[in-house]
């Protein structure tokens, strides 16, 4: 086993653990200059927080870890394909590269495949089913926010 398998499957038995424990199959690590520096699981259902996905709450681990949000030349592992919400997030901690166990076309199957909100956030935001604008506020407060 290669070492990018061997965080793979680390991400894999944690969201094996996570099912023990009633959560969501998702888990997933931070590597960065080969040491494990996050880790994290799906606690969507045991927090009622809809962002709680594994890749975030390895994300804020291995960012508390190395006491930076930057996490540049770092690297995620994932047990599946990691949403759009994850991504954009990994994009925004400097993440230089994404690997992941199972694809969503793996996941279709047990209903939790994230390609039809890619599919939807690739439309222009015009044509997408959420509704979404612009309403300025006029506020003379000239304080940058």
């Amino acid at each position: 086993m290669n070492q990018e398998q061997t965080y793979l499957a680390e991400a894999v038995t944690l969201a094996r653990r996570n099912i023990e424990d009633g959560g969501r199959p998702f888990g997933a690590v931070v590597v960065k200059d080969g040491e494990i520096v996050g880790r994290g699981v799906n606690e969507m259902l045991s927090t009622g927080d809809p962002t709680s996905h594994a890749e975030l709450n390895a994300l804020r681990a291995a960012a508390q870890n190395l006491r930076s949000p930057r996490l540049e030349g770092a690297a995620v592992y994932a047990s599946g394909q990691p949403c759009p919400m994850c991504l954009a997030a990994m994009r925004m901690a400097g993440i230089t590269e994404i690997a992941y166990a199972n694809s969503n076309a793996d996941a279709e199957s047990f209903g939790l495949s994230t390609a039809a909100i890619y599919a939807e956030l690739a439309k222009p935001l015009a044509e997408q089913a959420m509704r979404f604008r612009h309403v300025p506020v006029d506020d003379s407060d000239t304080t940058p926010l």
